[in-house]
């Protein structure tokens, strides 16, 4: 038997696994990385988060990924050459990092990459009648693994795609394992580069859980102020609160045929970028308008799609007392958040750090459990392929030899 499938066999029959999870999201401020021990499986699963940081990308980086993402055409040369890249990247980042902790690599019992990705393209944006879901994470696996020795699960979004999803939300089955509780009712919201929320029955009926991007989050603001501002993002809402929301901009923003979709679907930074903004500025007569008014009505558009996809969601479960635990990068911004608040009254708000996650981790925990899941867990009850939820195990695995 190859020595790594026994490691793998051994290692799904033993009481916790040390697993690192990586994340980094379409903003490209970082590698997330989260060390965690993480004992049994499924609705056993039990997550104790042990370090986590985020190591900054390098400018030389971040201006490689860009010179591919969210682009119809590329270089196809530099998108070969990019997965390997990106993958070794990765790589020395979790070598550095294990050192800064004093952590030898051999004490790791698997890396779970999310890979970084470049281009996401489900059905209902491609709208090729040819063609289903698609979507695109490079960083290779085998790189990560060879370089570090470690036993690396990554790709996780492709069979979802093949069992039927759109590649996204995944956060739906570590939300669902490790964030029920009997008797609550929870939204778990994450504002990242686009927001997206997992709906957690207090009943814990499987079949009732749901999951679904609402639309922008950060990307828009991201990409508005690195151009006009030279700043990664507005920082506190610091520019957008110097502006005021334009109605008529905010109007032809919420005209996009996404908004009217029903759940679940998945968008990105192909539909949600400058150009779909500048194009919403002619369209409503507002040529001319001031950068932190745009800004404001960019911070708004997050705030009122989040608002308008969880009163969905009330009025597909029947009621308004929900708790919502919010994490990503955008539960960091107070305009946003204020708006959110005012307009849920009936409902409780936290970050996940009151269910002991940081809420910056949280994405790279739940690629952890989806990978502790892969090596641990059983045939999954979540789901059953309804509302986009197909009960498959994600991830391909490669061995370091």
């Amino acid at each position: 038997m190859n020595q790594y499938i026994a490691q793998l066999a051994r290692m799904g029959a033993t009481e916790k696994r040390t697993i690192i999870g990586l994340m980094s999201g379409t903003s490209l401020d970082g590698l997330d990385i989260a060390l965690c021990e993480i004992a049994g499986s499924g609705m056993e699963t039990e997550v104790v988060l042990k370090k986590f940081t985020t190591v900054p990308f390098e400018e030389d980086f971040k201006t490689a990924i860009r010179s591919i993402f969210s682009k119809k055409m590329v270089d196809f040369e530099q998108l070969c050459l990019l997965n390997p890249w990106v993958g070794e990247k990765h790589a020395s980042i979790i070598l550095a990092t294990l050192k800064g902790w004093g952590i030898d690599p051999s004490k790791i019992d698997l890396i779970a990459s999310h890979g970084q990705t470049v281009y996401h393209a489900p059905k209902i944006l491609h709208g090729n009648p040819v063609f289903g879901n698609g979507t695109l994470q490079i960083g290779d696996g085998d790189h990560i693994a060879v370089k570090t020795g470690i036993i690396t699960i990554s790709d996780f979004r492709q069979k979802h795609i093949a069992a039927g999803g759109e590649g996204a939300p995944l956060a739906v089955y570590g939300d669902y394992f490790i964030f029920s509780k009997k008797g609550e009712d929870r939204i778990m919201l994450n504002i990242g580069g686009i927001a997206n929320y997992t709906f957690l029955p207090g009943s814990l009926d499987a079949s009732k859980i749901f999951s679904t991007d609402t639309g922008p989050g950060n990307t828009l603001m991201d990409q508005f102020v690195q151009k006009h501002f030279d700043l990664p993002y507005d920082k506190d809402a610091a520019i957008a609160k110097q502006g005021k929301v334009n109605e008529a901009l905010l109007t032809v923003l919420l005209e996009d045929d996404f908004f009217a979709k029903p759940f679940p679907k998945t968008t990105g930074p192909e539909l949600f970028n400058l150009a779909y903004v500048e194009k919403c500025i002619v369209a409503a007569g507002q040529i001319g308008i001031s950068l932190y008014d745009i800004m404001a009505t960019l911070n708004r558009l997050t705030a009122v799609t989040i608002v308008a996809a969880i009163q969905k969601g009330q009025e597909m479960i029947g009621h308004k007392q929900l708790s919502i635990y919010s994490s990503g990068g955008g539960m960091h911004n107070p305009m946003i958040m204020q708006h959110i608040q005012s307009c849920l009254p009936d409902s409780s708000f936290f970050t996940t750090d009151a269910l002991h996650i940081h809420p910056d981790a949280k994405e790279a925990v739940l690629f952890a459990v989806l990978a502790n899941e892969h090596v641990a867990g059983g045939a999954l009850e979540i789901g059953g392929g309804k509302a986009g939820i197909p009960a498959v195990t994600m991830g391909k695995i490669s061995f370091p030899k």
